[in-house]
Formats: C-alpha cells, structure tokens, sequence
C-alpha cells in the first residue's frame, strides 16, 4: 500500500528523485574512496618518509571531500523538496475527498481520525520519503561499495563481514517484527486521545455544569497512558537496537585488528591497508543500521499509508452522475416518491415509504418524536446522503441524475447546529454569495431579526468571529445562519429546527418578515414547536420514520392521534382548538 501511495503521489516530483539519486551515488562513491586515499598516504607516504605523496594525496582526499559536501548538500535539498510536495499533495487529496464525503462516511471515519489522518499519518509518509532520500539510496551502494573496496585491499579479511552483516540483519529483523502491530496500534491510540481531547474542548461547558472535571481528566489519562504504554513499547525496542548494533560493530573491529594483526605480521597486508579496512567495515554496518533504521520507520509509514488510501478509497455514497440531466432547471418543487434511507447494517430503515410533494410558494412544516427521522428527511433534498430507495426529486427531476453542485446553488440550507467559521460576520454571510453586497447583507440581517445585535457590536459586520460561533450566543448564532441562508437567494429553504434557541417573539417576527421573501420559494421546515409551523400550508407529521399525518393544523387536530398529542403536550385545549 505504501509502495502505490508512493508511486503515484512522487510522479510529478521524478526529476527531484533523478537528482538526488545521481548525487548520492556521487557522493557515496566519494566517500568510499577517502579510506583507499588514507591507505595510500598511510603506505606511500607515512611509512616511507615521502612527503611530496603525502600532500598530494591530502590535496586530492580535501577535493574529493569537498565534492562529497556538495553533492550531499544537494541530495538533501532535492530530497526535501519532494517530500515536502507528497506531503502537500497528499493533504489535498485527503482534503479533497472528505470534501465529496456524505454524512455516511464522516460518520463512519470519525471527525478525530479523519484530522489525524491528514497530519500525523501524512507526516509520517513525509519522513519516510526525507529519510528515504538521504539514506535508502546511499546506503546499498556504500554497503556494495564498501565490501567490493574492503575485499581489494584485503581478501583474508573477508570471512569476517561475512558473519557480521547477516548477524547484523538478523537481529534488526527481528526487532522490527516486533514493531509493526506496535505502530499499528499507536496510530489507533493517537485517534483516542484526538477524539477526547475535541470531545473535551468542544463540551467543555457541559463538562463543567455537571462538574465533571475529575472523570474527565481520569477519561484522558486513560487514553493517554494507553499511547504512553504502546509508545514505551516501541521506545524499549529501539532503545535496543543500537547497543546491539554496536556491539555487533565494536566486535567486528576487534575481530578485524586481531586478524590483521596476524596478516600484518606475516607480510600479506600493509598497516594502511588495515586502516582502511576498518573505515569500510564501520562504513557497510554503519549502512546496515542506517538501512535498519529506514526499516523502523517503515511499518508505521505503511500503516499510515494503508489508513490515508482507506480514505482515498472509499467511494462516497453520494456520487455526481456519469450523465446529467440536460435542460433541469432548479424549480422550487420537491417531491419525494417512497423515498427510503436506511444506514449500512441497521436493523431497521430510518426512514420508509415517504411521499409528499412541496411546491414554490408553499409551506411544508414537518414535526414528529425525537428520532423520528426528521433531519435525515431534510438532508435528502440537498443529496446530503441518498435514498436507499425511492426517489427524491427536485425541479421535476430524481437529484441522482443532477449535478451535485448545481443542486445545492438552489437550496439555502439552516442546520440544526448552525455553524460559524472563524472570520467576521460579514465574511460568514457571504459563504454562499461571495459577490453580495453590504446592502444586502443588512437586508437579510433585518428579515433574520439580526440586525440589532450586529449594529451594537463595536465593528459592525466586520466583528470577528470564533470558530463555531461560539463568540455570540445560541439564538444569535441561529439568526445569523439563517441570514447567511437568505443572501443565497436560494428557490428552495430549508429550515432544520433553525427557531428552537429564539424565543416566541423573536420567532413569531422572523417568521412574518420571511413570508414576503419566501412567497415564491419552497420552503421545509422542521420543527419541534407547534406555534413555529402553525399556519404552514401542509404539515407532516413523522413518526417511527413514516408519515402518518399529513394536511394543515386543523386538518390534523381531527384526523391525526399522534399530531394531537404534540399539540396537547404543548398548548392548554381551548389554545388547540
């Protein structure tokens, strides 16, 4: 999985990779030739008392250092530029396609992995990539290379990195065998301690009303010991692996002087010879652990890689047609025909056998029981998820055959948490209207019954605001999402329980000052309060995921058990009536 990320994400960067390869083999030949150098003032220089090789020599091993610098220099640059570039390119993509995810599949990854996925998992892939660079590519030609030189200037010397090298990989083999289901589960305790420290900063006000504080903070410590245990896990095997290299090193040399010693003495090997050597086998198992430690690396890189192509992979659920509906017009008419949702592996349908029609002009209210579906229903019109079966239409034609982005230009949408981004009011209200002008954005404030409050703030429509809104309150937080939706000048409103924070006066005036706006729209609205949807055209009553009523407020007092017992819960009998 790590091998196609890669493939595919370091194409545009081929020619960084083509440098960096040309300059580290430059470079890793430079450095294997110095010790032969060494050897040479050694035995024709040092030994014989000629001080004109000497110099000559270190001139030629400076230059050659030199050189070695240079193209080291380079590798790293080129290296990083492309490491850097995947990185970017891989947070686009991840970005890209959670911006084309449904509910569905937010829902199924989780806010906390999703963000995790897109930094630390993409950062650890970047790492692998510098590292990669600087290292993978030297080191199988320095350990080549320093075996082949090693061997040239002493073949009785040979048997020793013959055992030490295969010793060398055994072990390293074996410790990371240990690693991969530790990283494995270290970035799965990192998505824990993510998901309770957003659910904690998010609910920190509910968290302290129900002053629960202390088991708060035993929930993140758990949490955070589960990482700092699978972490020391993974530090103990590591912190292993370089004793064991070093005495797998250290005995090498001792094997070599022993042995060289012997071949110095016997005529058959010169004392530069030696020294050289030595630098070659400290070169190759220094490859060797360099390779090892590209190896650590490599197991949490290609469990982050196989968590960033399961997002890259999943196919929404909600997908632009291969052929779209020429000549649709967004029409302010919605219609659902035995529309259907029901969620991957439920029970149960959350939804079933919905028919309505709701045309411009016309208010559609819907209200039913908590869990009743209510929501789900409103996110169908704008393909936020899809029927399961039935259809939904919008404009006379099914949305599955409507491009997506087309669909959502005609609908203005208020949440059922209304959501503001970090920025100004202003910026805020020109999310769906960039081209609006102030004008307008005081119009909308007026109809929304946002005005006043905006005015009193010091800076007027450039106030900044928090992410989420949570500078102002509930019901300002309310009035200005749906103001933000009245600057769309959308042909179909949607309302999702967007006047629960507002009080009956502030309601009541909204709801007057959106008729003459709305008159030619379709407007949906969800609500929990009869007084919000009383004088709607037709009202839907859901429960259980079906409608069960359907007709205006007296039509439904008559005929309808479960809209009775809304309005009885809620008004006295002779207010009903």
């Amino acid at each position: 999985m790590l091998y196609s990320l890669l493939r595919t994400y370091l194409r545009p960067y081929r020619a960084d990779l083509v440098g960096v390869i040309a300059l580290q083999f430059i470079s890793t030949i430079a450095s294997l030739y110095l010790p032969s150098l060494n050897a040479d003032i050694i035995d024709k220089g040092v030994t014989k008392g000629d001080t004109g090789v000497v110099l000559s020599t270190g001139g030629v091993m400076l230059l050659v250092t030199v050189l070695q610098i240079a193209c080291s220099i380079g590798a790293v640059f080129f290296g990083a530029r492309a490491a850097m570039g995947l990185g970017r390119d891989l947070r686009a993509a991840v970005m890209h396609k959670v911006g084309d995810f449904s509910a569905r599949e937010v829902g199924f990854f989780g806010a906390p992995s999703l963000i995790t996925r897109n930094t630390n998992d993409v950062q650890q892939i970047q790492m692998v990539v510098v590292i990669s660079c600087t290292i993978l590519v030297s080191a199988p030609i320095m350990c080549i290379g320093g075996i082949i030189m090693s061997i040239r200037q002493s073949q009785g010397l040979a048997w020793v990195l013959a055992v030490a090298v295969p010793v060398l990989a055994l072990t390293m083999g074996l410790v990371i065998r240990k690693m991969v289901p530790l990283f494995r589960s270290m970035q799965v305790r990192i998505d824990a301690i993510n998901r309770v420290l957003r659910e904690q900063i998010t609910g920190i006000r509910v968290v302290r009303a129900f002053v629960r504080e202390r088991s708060e903070a035993e929930r993140f410590a758990g949490a955070n010991d589960q990482l700092v245990n699978t972490s020391l896990q993974v530090g103990r095997l590591m912190a292993f692996m370089g004793p064991a290299v070093m005495l797998i090193a250290n005995l090498t040399s001792v094997s070599v002087l022993w042995f060289g010693a012997h071949l110095i003495d016997n005529g058959q090997m010169q004392i530069g010879s030696l020294t050289a050597v030595l630098s070659y086998i400290m070169q190759i198992l220094m490859s060797v652990m360099m390779v090892t430690v590209m190896t650590v690396l490599l197991p949490r890189a290609s469990v982050c890689a196989e968590r960033i192509s399961e997002v890259l992979d999943t196919v929404p659920s909600v997908q632009t047609p291969t052929w779209l509906l020429e000549g649709w017009r967004e029409r302010g008419i919605v219609e659902m025909r035995d529309a259907t949702f029901a969620f991957p592996g439920a029970d149960e349908p959350v939804l079933r056998d919905i028919n309505f029609l709701a045309e411009p002009g016309m208010t559609t209210a819907i209200i039913g029981g908590t869990g009743s579906g209510k929501s789900t229903l409103l996110n169908l019109i704008p393909r936020l998820i899809d029927v399961t079966d039935g259809q939904v239409r919008v404009g006379a034609a099914d949305v599955r055959s409507v491009d997506p982005e087309r669909l959502r230009a005609s609908i203005g949408l208020v949440p059922q948490k209304p959501f503001l981004f970090s920025g100004t009011i202003a910026t805020n209200l020109r999310y769906g209207k960039p081209d609006a002008t102030d004008a307008q954005l005081w119009r909308c404030l007026e109809i929304a019954q946002a005005a006043d409050f905006v005015r009193a703030m010091p800076e007027g429509l450039d106030t900044p605001v928090a992410q989420g809104g949570t500078t102002v309150s509930g019901g300002q937080r309310q009035r200005l999402a749906i103001a933000r939706a009245l600057v769309r000048e959308p042909e179909i409103y949607l309302f999702d329980d967007s006047f629960s924070a507002l009080d009956l006066g502030t309601d009541a005036r909204l709801r007057a000052a959106l008729r003459p706006v709305t008159r030619d729209a379709c407007v949906i609205i969800v609500a929990q309060r009869v007084s919000t949807i009383i004088d709607a055209d037709q009202i839907l009553v859901l429960d259980d995921g079906r409608i069960v009523g359907a007709g205006t407020h007296d039509q439904l007092l008559e005929r309808c058990e479960t809209y009775a017992e809304i309005v009885a819960s809620q008004f006295a009998a002779q207010e009903a009536s």
